[in-house]
C-alpha cells in the first residue's frame, strides 16, 4: 500500500485539516498519516481559538513518521507561524521527501483568519520551492501574486506570477472566482492546462481546499503524473460534493465517503479520462 503524510492543524468539527486529510486520503487509497501543527477550536461558523505546537514537537512527529513509514507523499495545509514551516522545511529538505503539495491556507471558509502576516513570506521562501504543486485559491493567489483576479486571464497572469517565483507548479482553484470552478494548472516552464469543472449548488464547502489537495497527494503517491492526479483528485472532490451532505449551522463539511461508498467502488465511477 502507498502512503502519504498530511502535515497541517486540527479542525475539531472534522470538516477540515487533519480530519479531512486522513478521511481523503483513505477514500483516495492511501495509507494516511498526520503530523499536527495546531490545534483550533473550531466548527462551520468559524474558528474560536488555536493552539500552536512547538516547533521541536512538529519535528519530533515529522522523524516519528518518516524513520518508520516512509510517506510516498507529503501534504502542507494550515501552518501558523514562521518557525512551523521552517521547522517542516528543514525536516523535508533532510528526509529528501518526494511529492509535496503545499496547499497555502491563509484562511478558514468562515473568514477566519489561520496565518500570521510574517510567515506567508516564510511559506514561499521555504516551503514552495519544495514542493511539486502549491494549490491556492482565488484569495490566496492575489496574496502571493499581488494582482487581482476577476476572470481566466487574470488567474492565468497570477498563476504564471506565482510559478516564475517559486519554481513550482500552481494549480489556481477556481471555486472561489467567476468562472465554473474551472481550476488552472502552470508548470514553471509556462505550459499551462485548464481543468473544466461545473459549479455544484451546494453551500457547504468546508474543507474543499483540504480536501481537494489531500487527494492530490493520494494519487502523486500512487504513481500518477501530476495532471493525471489533479483530474482524480477533481472527481473525487465533485463527488464528495455532490453528495450534498447537511451539517452544522454555518457552511458545513463535504461527505468524503460519497454516500458511504468503498474507494474501490467510487473508482468505478471514475470517468475513463481520470484513469491511468
Amino acid at each position: 500500500m502507498k502512503t502519504a503524510l498530511t502535515i497541517a492543524g486540527s479542525d475539531s468539527s472534522g470538516g477540515a485539516g487533519i480530519q479531512a486529510d486522513l478521511k481523503a486520503m483513505t477514500m483516495n487509497g492511501v495509507f494516511a498519516m498526520s503530523a499536527i501543527t495546531a490545534l483550533t477550536a473550531q466548527n462551520t461558523t468559524g474558528v474560536s481559538g488555536i493552539f500552536e505546537v512547538s516547533p521541536e514537537f512538529l519535528a519530533q512527529q515529522i522523524d516519528a513518521v518518516f524513520t518508520d513509514i516512509r510517506p510516498c507523499a507529503v501534504k502542507i495545509g494550515m501552518v501558523s507561524s514562521a518557525p512551523l514551516i521552517e521547522t517542516i522545511a528543514e525536516r523535508l529538505r533532510f528526509y529528501k521527501a518526494e511529492h509535496i503539495v503545499v496547499d497555502p491556507v491563509m484562511a478558514a471558509t468562515s473568514g477566519s483568519d489561520l496565518i500570521a502576516s510574517d510567515a506567508v513570506r516564510t511559506l514561499r521562501r521555504e516551503l514552495f520551492p519544495l514542493a511539486e504543486v502549491i494549490t491556492p485559491n482565488r484569495h490566496e493567489a492575489e496574496v502571493l501574486s499581488g494582482l487581482h483576479i476577476s476572470g481566466r486571464a487574470d488567474m492565468s497572469a497570477a498563476a504564471r506570477a506565482i510559478a516564475a517565483d517559486c519554481g513550482c507548479a500552481v494549480l489556481l482553484k477556481g471555486g472561489h472566482s467567476v468562472t465554473d470552478a474551472d481550476d488552472l494548472l502552470i508548470f514553471p516552464d509556462g505550459t499551462e492546462i485548464w481543468f473544466p469543472g461545473k459549479r455544484i449548488a451546494n453551500p457547504n464547502t468546508h474543507g474543499t481546499g483540504c480536501t481537494l489537495s489531500s487527494a492530490i497527494a493520494s494519487n502523486l503517491a500512487k504513481g500518477f503524473a501530476l495532471e493525471e492526479a489533479i483530474a482524480r483528485a477533481k472527481a473525487y472532490l465533485t463527488d464528495a460534493l455532490n453528495a450534498q451532505l447537511d451539517l452544522g449551522r454555518g457552511s458545513g463539511p463535504l461527505d468524503h465517503t460519497l454516500g458511504g461508498v468503498g474507494v474501490e467502488n467510487w473508482m468505478h465511477g471514475v470517468p475513463d479520462a481520470v484513469h491511468k
